[in-house]
């Protein structure tokens, strides 16, 4: 059987929906819901069924219109530094037992769906970036967990881009050395976080330290990497966020970024690109770039 992902669309009268992404189109679920977050917020009674699912034999919906996968989950949470060849290509020094690195994202108005723009700077000479990640979603409420037993909390996978503002994100005149960067204003734009399309399920994912990354601009590859090139997996991951915070169901974990990023090449976003990124099999997100208008 194909593998397939849990989509939330839009049906022609307006209502949104979770349904399952398969061989490029949208089929019924056995069960319904209002997009995916109200199916991975109920993950412990619905992954039996959906573990049983054969999409083959679904009913297609005709029109349906692809959204955000996930709206909107409580946090989203961005590990940094987390290639080795991108560390090398940004010229970071980390050392070998570092802890991972986790900031925030504003989950209602920095995620966006397939097909939604990104929004950047009406400034000509914003620094605008590409990050291609992975995406863990979590299944079950998590605190204190293991390594060993963390991948048991994850629902699924799926592909996210960290745009990320350079310009802003370090601090011309700081106050004091712990004020020299600011996260929030490089990576926490409005419409800066394209999601999706779908969320793979876990059970159909043999291994995420496996999966290959890409990501275009304007049909241009500009990332290309694996995921085994993680300094920190993603079962230490979710480990070290869940001692840090309560993980609950929905939320995000992005894996950090590999190589190929603008930046050491000079090169960012303008409006009118396209950018396109995949992880593995789990479909294509594809977004325009336009400029903010107000």
């Amino acid at each position: 059987m194909k593998p397939w992902s849990l989509v939330s669309y839009r049906t022609r009268g307006g209502e949104e929906r979770a349904g399952a992404l398969f061989a490029e189109h949208v089929v019924e679920l056995p069960v319904a819901a209002c997009g995916v977050l109200e199916l991975i917020e109920r993950w412990v009674e619905v992954e039996p069924g959906l573990r049983a699912f054969d999409p083959a034999s679904a009913l297609q919906v005709d029109g349906a219109r692809l959204e955000l996968p996930l709206r909107y989950p409580r946090k989203v949470l961005c590990s940094g530094a987390n290639y080795h060849r991108h560390m090398r290509e940004m010229m970071v020094d980390r050392p070998a037992d570092a802890r991972p690195y986790f900031f925030l994202k504003p989950p209602t108005t920095a995620l966006v769906g397939p097909g939604d723009p990104i929004i950047v700077p009406a400034d000509p000479g914003a620094k605008v970036d590409w990050e291609a990640e992975l995406a863990v979603v979590i299944g079950r409420r998590a605190r204190h967990v293991s390594e060993a037993d963390a991948l048991e909390y994850v629902a699924g996978y799926s592909a996210i881009n960290d745009i990320s503002l350079r310009g802003p994100h370090r601090v011309q005149h700081p106050i004091g050395e712990p004020f020299q960067w600011d996260w929030l204003a490089s990576k926490g734009a409005d419409q800066s976080t394209p999601l999706g399309p779908g969320i793979r399920p876990a059970f159909l994912v043999e291994n995420p330290q496996d999966l290959e990354l890409r990501l275009w601009v304007n049909g241009q590859l500009k990332q290309e990497a694996n995921t085994s090139d993680m300094v920190v997996g993603v079962a230490a991951l979710i480990a070290a966020a869940s001692d840090l915070v309560t993980l609950e169901p929905g939320d995000v974990i992005a894996t950090g970024t590999p190589d190929g990023v603008g930046l050491p090449r000079g090169e960012f976003l303008r409006p009118g690109d396209v950018v396109e990124m995949e992880v593995a099999d789990f479909g294509r997100l594809t977004n325009p770039v336009v400029v903010e208008t107000s």
